[in-house]
């Protein structure tokens, strides 16, 4: 291996080492200022209105038509046992403790995150940043910490959104439609479904993936080269490491939850 491909190699790992750090002390910082957006509760309010409300249509759609899949191919394999009357809590648990809170993270890292994004990416690249630091405003207090804030309380609500839609979903496919009876829908969900060992990971799950999605759609902003190139780049990659951040972080979650 050449001199010329090692300090290549050398130049990588150590811009990657510089990245990790920024973001671990990043993180640290938008903790830390949780006070500081609390006492500026309107900035959080207006981004809490901006990530929640304008996502809670593809969220809503989503999990009204996931329910429908579920209840659907849920009845026709418990029909070959005889056991249709259970179909509510086969698409309640399925919804609650999985369906919901990973896919509601995808579709909230593809609406939301792609968009908080593009928005710091952009002010950084039309020099806004560099303009309140001329004027004594601290830009992550102002900019980062109520987006990040707000994409942590949101999350958890459109996940439970999401589920319930898709229990409401599952029930229009197969109660009207398929036939089962309403009462067992209901009522072995009621009996199967435990409020903090089912509901309760479900909202600890929809808040560690605000906090994963939320931080990386703002890392990459923050970060992103300030040109439309660039700025196109990093929206690309928060999809992707949000993603697959959701994904891995669900396969912990769900090995501490539930026992390995």
């Amino acid at each position: 291996m050449t001199h010329k491909a090692l300090s290549q190699i050398g130049l990588s790992v150590r811009l990657w080492l510089a990245s990790l750090g920024f973001g671990a002390r990043l993180l640290l910082r938008l903790f830390t200022l949780l006070p500081t957006v609390l006492r500026r509760y309107t900035l959080l309010r207006d981004q809490i209105h901006f990530l929640g409300n304008y996502s809670l249509a593809i969220i809503g759609v989503s999990g009204l038509f996931v329910g429908f899949v579920l209840a659907l191919q849920g009845y026709y394999i418990l029909n070959q046992f005889g056991s249709t009357e259970v179909l509510g809590l086969l698409v309640a648990l399925s919804l609650i403790r999985e369906l919901g809170p990973v896919i509601g993270a995808l579709l909230f890292a593809g609406r939301a995150g792609t968009s908080l994004t593009a928005e710091i990416g952009l002010m950084k690249a039309g020099e806004q940043l560099s303009a309140m630091e001329m004027m004594a405003v601290d830009p992550i207090a102002r900019i980062l910490a109520p987006r990040f804030w707000a994409g942590v309380i949101v999350l958890p609500v459109l996940v439970m959104v999401f589920s319930a839609v898709g229990i409401l979903g599952g029930w229009l496919v197969g109660v009207p439609l398929l036939g089962v009876d309403g009462s067992a829908y209901w009522g072995q969900m009621q009996a199967g479904v435990d409020v903090w060992a089912d509901v309760g990971n479900s909202l600890v799950k929809g808040l560690v993936f605000g906090v994963a999605v939320t931080f990386i759609a703002l890392l990459q902003g923050y970060l992103a080269t300030p040109t439309p190139e660039g700025v196109a780049r990093a929206t690309t990659r928060t999809v992707v490491m949000a993603s697959l951040a959701v994904l891995g972080l669900d396969f912990v979650l769900t090995a501490l939850m539930f026992g390995v």
